[in-house]
Formats: C-alpha cells, structure tokens, sequence
C-alpha cells in the first residue's frame, strides 16, 4: 500500500506541475510580462529639451504625437518623462544622467546641448535628437558618412544655408556689410556662422562677426551690429530665439533688415526666412524612435535625416518688409504675427 500511495502522489504532483507551468504559461509569467503580451508594451522615453521656446515646443510635439500614434496603432504605449533645461547645458546633463539612472527605453535630446549631454551620460540607451543643425560638429565626428556610428541618431534642422545668403541679394542689393548675430556657447551656431560667411562673401558682401557669450550680451551686441552694418543674420540659434524680444526693439528702431536661420525667430524679430518645419522633424524623430523601439533597429548605422529642398519655404513678415520699403518676391508666404 505504501508503494502504491507514493506512486500515487508522485504522479499527483507531476500533473500539478505540469498545470503550474501551463498556467504561468498562459498567464504570461509576470506581470510586467503581461503588459507586454496580453496588452502590448509600455516603452518609457525620457525627453530632454534645452530651452522652451516655438522652434523646439514644436519639434517636441511633433515627436511625442507621431510616436504616441505608432505605439497606438500597434497596442502599445509610451510613457513620457519630459524635462526643459531651461537653457543651461549642465541642467541637460543633469537631466539626461536622471533618464539613464531610471533605465529608460530611449532618450529624446531636443537641440544640441541635450544631444551633447546624451550622448556623454550613455553609450547604451538609444539617443534619437532632433532640432540639432550638424550632428557631426556636436558630437566631434570627424570622418563623417551620415551616420553616428554610436547610439545616437536623429534629425537635422539645417536649411539650406547658401539659400539663406542668397536672400540678402534679393531683399537688400544694395547693402555691402552684414552682421551675423549668434551665440557662442551654442554649437551649431558657430558651424552656420562660419558657413554662411562664406556664402555671404563668395556673393560679394563684407561680413562681420557679432558673437553673444549669452543672453545678457545680446542687447549691447545687436546694437553695435545695428550701427556696423547695413543688415543682420541671425542663423538657427536657441538663445537668439528665447531673446527676440531683446533683440526686436533695437533692430526697429535702428531700421535694419533681418534674415533669420528658422521661423520662429523671424517672427520674434525678423523680416524674412527660408525655414524648415520643426513640427515635420519632431516627428520624423519620432518615426526614427519608434523603428527602434519595435523593430530593434541601430541608432549607429541609422542616417541623420537632413531637411531637403522640399522641406523648406520662403516666408516673411510683411508689416516689417513694409516699414522697410521691401517688396518681396511672389514665391514668399507671409508669416502671420502671433496676436498679443
């Protein structure tokens, strides 16, 4: 009898066993698992932005709506911690080391500064940025084909650069000096400065370079440009956009002609931009984020998407070209004034 009842028992609890695995099985194992099977996967991206300012809100927007509508459509989510740095790079780093400490699936750097913190807080996790003008300068790539070769990838804000310059020949002709009108700390602002002087000097215009360290600096050096120069650039450039209200009064009062790098600054305190879309490179960040968080695919070999000549549009302010006796070419789309 002794026999017979443990070989009852033992075959007992095989089948329990045997029902206990099946069961896990079926359940998912663990719970975390189950969010991920049953109901789909939750992917936790951390968004660091540099500054809160049109430009960068847009791009931000722009990446959380198109990935939000990818995870969507498959019965995923993305849970978003977004963090603003409020201009300072050593805040980006302090909030990007915060996104690596808490495991995040990926980490959205909005603007260079982010990217730069990004990309010294992890090499692991999966950087994707956006509203940077050269990734190469930024991350001091020398060699560069397009790709990072690192976990970083993401896009660009670079309008054509040679365009821009040719604007000053359409709008201004008769003007000879141009001040271009940037921040030092950032950059992607001194790669567009040096570039478009360049451009601006093979067009025959005499350039002159109106550097601020920051934004206490951008009042007293707007103005020197003013009294210098017969005209001003100001390229693609977060401190420059958060101080147009700065930068607006003294150009007014001084009549000076205003080609910006973006939108957004052409609004504050422009005439005239060829400007990309930075809600259209939100979310073909988000597109890029999302093709590695489903599919698995490498940042590294992943190619920095570039705006193209589709992808940018001449626009201006008209009640500015007016005050300045400026007639505008057809193909220009008027900006409309936000209403105060």
């Amino acid at each position: 009898m002794n026999k017979i009842v443990k070989k009852v028992l033992g075959v007992g609890l095989a089948v329990a066993m045997v029902g206990g695995i099946f069961a896990a099985c079926t359940n998912g194992g663990t719970e975390n698992e189950n969010a991920n099977t049953a109901e789909g996967k939750t992917f936790k991206v951390g968004i660091c932005q540099l500054v809160q300012h049109e430009a960068l809100d847009a791009a931000t927007n722009g990446f959380k709506d198109e990935l939000t509508k990818l995870a969507e459509a498959d019965g995923n989510k993305i849970e978003f911690d977004e963090q603003n740095a409020a201009g300072d790079p050593a805040t980006c780093a302090t909030i990007t080391n915060g996104f690596v400490a808490d495991g995040v699936d990926l980490i959205m750097a909005n603007a260079t500064p982010a990217l730069q913190a990004a990309a010294q807080s992890t090499t692991t996790i999966p950087v994707v940025a956006t509203s940077v003008t050269d990734f190469a300068s930024a991350l001091e790539i020398k060699d560069w084909n397009g790709a990072t070769g690192i976990n970083v990838t993401g896009t660009s804000d670079l309008a054509p650069l040679a365009e821009q310059a040719a604007m000053f020949k359409t709008l201004a002709p008769e003007a000879k000096k141009i001040a271009i009108v940037y921040c030092s700390a950032e950059a992607n602002s001194v790669y567009q400065a040096k570039e478009v002087a360049k451009e601006l000097k093979a067009l025959g215009f005499e350039t002159v370079d109106k550097p601020a360290s920051d934004t206490n600096d951008i009042g007293p050096v707007v103005t020197a440009a003013c009294e210098e120069c017969d005209a001003l650039y100001i390229p693609t450039d977060n401190t420059m956009a958060s101080a147009t209200g700065t930068i607006e009064p003294i150009v007014t009062k001084a009549n000076k002609l205003v080609i910006a790098g973006e939108e957004g600054i052409c609004k504050g305190c422009g005439v005239a931009t060829l400007s990309i879309s930075y809600e259209a490179i939100g979310r073909n960040a988000g597109k890029m984020a999302y093709e590695i968080l489903k599919d698995g695919k490498d940042p590294a070999t992943m190619e920095v998407q570039v705006p193209t000549k589709d992808d940018v549009i001449f626009k201006y302010v008209a009640e500015r070209a007016k005050a300045l006796g400026i007639t505008v070419p057809d193909d220009y789309e008027e900006l409309a004034l936000d209403a105060e």
